[in-house]
């Protein structure tokens, strides 16, 4: 059952201390699923691979993020529902199935890269500190516009029918299973309007969910803000709920802007701040492309990302475009840092070496 039974309000301030102050979010998983020949032209995009015949894929992909030094890894489930997978002919009972099924991929996963490490002393795994860090998996989330799939996740624009009363009645079932599969976290991703964040936070309150949970938003960067939302709005909205333990965006871009938005966001709670935006790359939802970067280049994006703790974020990571290449670098970073630290204070925390 996850995480029930701990006290929600120091799960993160333990998870945090053991990983010497930050944790690493992992990255992108769509990109990775094609690059390894999936074909996510589809309504489920990357939870059509939770199909049985694909799920050696998903898998895959957490391996390879756990390698390259990840703490927490999101499940496959972005844009898996119930109703998603029955529109595809699947019974019911197959998509309930199916979406306890992204926690145990990623549980197998988990369990795969422990044993490895055990028996492994290929550099992948380091040392020592390294392949014992804490590893936590996260039930991701996906907006209601994620399920339109439509973009209108990233434009917050439900229309005037859809109420926070549609939205918890919504997300309440998918909530309720990745919780029930074990999920140790539950990632609200992409959340593109005050509306959606609200509905999110009284589900929590409502069913009585102890399992510790993030909210993410999608940042509209010129006017540094979300959608049509001030962020000091939205994360109210989630500051208030005690099972949401850390606030902050991800699928935004370009990646020079995420100092920014970390400071608006101190600002607006007092909750631990998280960042994984996109590569900088934009998504042009009209032909499903994605654009040109209009951000940084790709060997400047692990040091912008990696800066983000002197603005004050925890939790650092990357999304749509993002591979386990830049969360390698993102891990160094953060690591390296961790590392500095430990040398300033005389403290040895989890990734610190040994002492002589």
């Amino acid at each position: 059952m996850g995480l029930r039974g701990k006290e929600t309000p120091s799960f993160f301030r333990d998870f945090l201390d053991k990983c010497g102050g930050s944790a690493v979010i992992d990255g992108g998983f769509a990109t990775e699923l094609e690059r390894l020949g999936a074909d996510l032209n589809d309504e489920l995009w990357s939870a059509k691979c939770l199909i049985s015949s694909s799920s050696h894929l998903v898998r895959r992909v957490h391996l390879d993020y756990l390698d390259a030094g990840a703490n927490i890894i999101l499940t496959a489930s972005y844009q898996a529902t119930v109703q998603g997978f029955e529109a595809k002919g699947f019974s019911r009972e197959e998509g309930v199935t199916m979406l306890k099924r992204s926690v145990e991929i990623a549980r197998e996963a988990r369990e795969i890269y422990h044993d490895r490490c055990t028996k492994d002393s290929s550099d992948f795994v380091r040392n020592e500190r390294f392949r014992k860090r804490p590893i936590l998996i996260a039930a991701s989330v996906g907006s209601y516009g994620a399920y339109l799939a439509d973009g209108s996740e990233y434009v917050g624009e439900y229309g005037d029918a859809v109420t926070v009363q549609t939205l918890k009645d919504f997300h309440r079932e998918r909530v309720k299973i990745w919780v029930d599969a074990g999920a140790d976290l539950i990632a609200f991703e992409t959340i593109p309007n005050k509306l959606e964040a609200q509905a999110y936070a009284e589900l929590l309150d409502e069913e009585g969910i102890e399992t510790p949970a993030w909210v993410s938003f999608i940042a509209r960067m010129k006017a540094m803000g979300l959608v049509g939302d001030s962020i000091f709005e939205c994360a109210s909205k989630a500051e208030s709920c005690k099972q949401v333990l850390a606030i902050g965006i991800n699928c935004t871009g370009p990646p020079r802007f995420i100092h920014g938005l970390i400071s608006f966001f101190k600002k607006a709670t007092s909750k631990p701040v998280l960042v994984y935006p996109n590569s900088g790359e934009t998504y042009i939802a009209e032909s499903n492309q994605w654009g040109k970067s209009s951000g940084l280049a790709e060997d400047d994006f692990v040091p912008s990302i990696g800066k983000g703790g002197d603005a004050g974020a925890f939790f650092f990571g990357g999304c749509c475009r993002t591979t386990p290449k830049t969360l390698r670098g993102i891990a160094g970073a953060i690591y390296g840092k961790v590392q500095d630290k430990c040398k300033k204070l005389g403290k040895y925390f989890f990734f610190c070496k040994e002492k002589n």
